[in-house]
């Protein structure tokens, strides 16, 4: 009764976990994706996990029934040789302990004999195959002067700044501090106000006269003015335990170039409350634009 009841529940979880196999093939657009259909892959796990089990139980029954009939019969079954026994002894050519006194050495120290015992095979291939490889060594760096890990390594480094920087020449809207210009449009200077508002001016102030962060408005830069120096500031953070923190994991480039000329659109403005300057002065290149007034006076509205 109780093998009767193991079956049945062994068939019907066979055929429930095949019938919804099936239905999820049919269901789920990519039903083996673990990341989307995690239980589709257990439900096969433990589909073929039952299978093996359910084999190997039968296997060791039909053998534990096999040598119960024997001693009942009182047949003796031939033991079987011990494969793994067989190969070492092959892969040695040791001498047992009981062979010993052939190959004792007339070597006799204090009581300590030597023993001749042969070198295993597998020791005297692998030593051979050292000397080949250490041929093929000589012949690759020494004679035909190739490449060490070193310089390919150097190779693939230089390949891929090549790479890098053909990307960055090509792609549209990465934004670096090499290539980050000053932004003077309304439009691009009203989203930096709001980054600005949101992130900055808990430490600036929202009029840039400066709090725990420096003041913005005067013509002191502590890491530099400019839109390069203001961008790289912004995107890898001030100065090492004091300073503002990174934003380049949180800010896209964009908005980051857009903040920053915003910073720098203030240049000049008088906060209700400035903080003494911090830094050295900096003197604006001659290429850098300056904010139009209109578009000052329309940020001011």
């Amino acid at each position: 009764m109780k093998k009767y009841i193991q079956s049945t529940v062994y068939v019907l979880f066979v055929l429930v976990t095949f019938f919804a196999l099936i239905k999820s093939f049919m269901t789920y657009k990519n039903p083996l994706n673990f990341y989307e259909n995690p239980l589709v892959w257990f439900s096969i796990i433990g589909f073929v996990a039952v299978i093996i089990l359910k084999e190997v139980v039968n296997f060791i029954a039909t053998e534990k029934a096999k040598e119960l009939q024997n001693e009942k019969d009182g047949i003796i079954p031939e033991v079987p040789k011990d494969w793994l026994k067989e190969l070492l002894k092959s892969w040695t050519k040791s001498k047992a302990i009981e062979e010993e006194q052939e190959i004792i050495l007339d070597h006799n120290y204090d009581g300590i004999k030597e023993l001749d015992n042969s070198l295993p095979p597998w020791w005297v291939y692998m030593f051979y195959a050292t000397i080949v490889f250490a041929v093929v060594y000589l012949v690759r760096f020494q004679v035909m002067d190739g490449d060490t890990p070193a310089m390919e390594y150097e190779k693939a480094v230089a390949q891929a700044r090549l790479e890098i920087n053909k990307f960055k020449s090509t792609a549209p809207d990465l934004i670096t501090a090499e290539n980050v210009i000053l932004l003077t449009d309304a439009s691009d200077l009203k989203r930096g106000r709001a980054i600005f508002n949101i992130n900055c001016a808990s430490c600036h102030l929202s009029d840039g006269g400066g709090s725990i962060g420096p003041n913005l408005t005067d013509e002191y830069w502590i890491l530099g003015g400019g839109i390069k120096n203001v961008f790289t500031t912004i995107s890898n953070g001030g100065r090492s335990g004091k300073g503002m923190i990174a934003w380049n994991k949180t800010l896209k480039p964009a908005d980051m170039a857009k903040v920053s000329s915003y910073v720098l659109s203030m240049q000049g403005t008088t906060p209700a409350q400035a903080k003494e300057p911090q830094g050295e002065k900096w003197v604006e290149e001659a290429e850098q634009q300056e904010v139009p007034e209109a578009i000052s006076e329309e940020l001011n509205e």
